[in-house]
């Protein structure tokens, strides 16, 4: 009997736990000299807003101790252009692909999942909820519960897609946030996007990101990642994607302990292209090792004394 490395988040299913992260993996095709997309669970592609973007001023990108601070600002080429120029060739992979959205207005996210909604060959609709709301004053959505809320139950109106919704980790209480989304509808939850950082240069006394604020990502948030996510875990019953600093099959595997169904290779996609099919590899091989037959066996069997 072959393993099995099926996992199902509601009613979708992967082939295989390990997925890619929003912003790490460009829309999939970037990758094709590198690795075999066609043997990942899934891919999450560039954040994508209902116009064009151009992103922040340079620098926007910089190297940290076990990490990266980042500030793209959501440079992507809009969603008439990914129907047009990217979904003929993501709806050809084996793998599922997951369309990340993100906005500044409830509206915008509604219209944005309007707009995908014909996609047939998609898995599903990753809402990046972590942005400001413009017209309630800059509120960032993903902070607020009822704010929050509103977002996941305009998406679900104007789409029949799987919503998964990417939690921020610059809150008080994640448990509150991820109850609320839970309650609003959400298919499944991803987590954790980037903490909130900076940089700055003594020579100058000036920010080393033009931005000033940024994400930071990497092995250096690992910890704070596993914690949100076995918190989340317990709080919700929809299935949890894991990320946060992965860069091998053990930090997975740590995840998926913790409550993980599955999980998102990001920042280790850009110094190692071949992160997220290592990983795969290395959970295939766990598996064997420990006698173990089926991958959703070690789902959420974190053990506390």
């Amino acid at each position: 009997m072959g393993l099995n490395l099926k996992v199902k988040l509601g009613n979708v299913e992967l082939q295989n736990p390990v997925m890619t992260a929003s912003g790490t993996f460009g829309y999939g095709d970037e990758f094709n000299d590198y690795i075999d997309i066609n043997r990942l669970g899934a891919i999450s592609v560039k954040g994508t807003t209902i116009k064009e973007r151009q992103g922040n001023k340079i620098p926007r990108i910089l190297e940290t101790p076990s990490g990266m601070l980042n500030a793209i600002g959501f440079q992507n080429i809009g969603v008439d252009r990914f129907i047009k120029e990217k979904y003929p060739y993501l709806q050809t992979l084996d793998a599922k692909t997951f369309v990340n959205i993100t906005a500044n207005s409830i509206e915008e996210f509604g219209e944005l999942a309007k707009k995908l909604d014909d996609l047939d060959k998609i898995g599903g609709i990753e809402v990046n909820i972590s942005c400001p709301n413009i017209k309630e004053g800059g509120i960032n959505m993903g902070t607020d519960p009822i704010m929050a809320s509103k977002v996941v139950a305009e998406v679900k109106k104007n789409t029949k897609h799987h919503v998964m919704v990417k939690l921020t980790p610059n809150v008080t209480d994640i448990k509150v946030i991820a109850k609320a989304v839970e309650d609003s509808g959400a298919d499944s939850i991803s987590l954790i996007n980037t903490l909130v950082g900076m940089a700055v240069d003594l020579k100058t006394r000036r920010p080393k990101i033009a931005n000033v604020i940024a994400g930071l990502s990497g092995p250096a948030i690992k910890p704070v990642a596993l914690r949100l996510t076995w918190e989340v875990f317990k709080t919700v019953k929809i299935p949890v994607v894991g990320m946060g600093g992965i860069e091998n099959a053990t930090d997975a595997l740590e995840f998926m302990i913790v409550g993980a169904r599955a999980i998102q290779v990001g920042t280790a996609n850009l110094y190692n292209p071949l992160a997220s099919i290592e990983i795969l590899e290395g959970i295939e091989k766990y598996m064997i090792e420990n006698n173990i037959k089926d991958i959703n066996d070690i789902v959420g069997t974190f053990k506390v004394d």
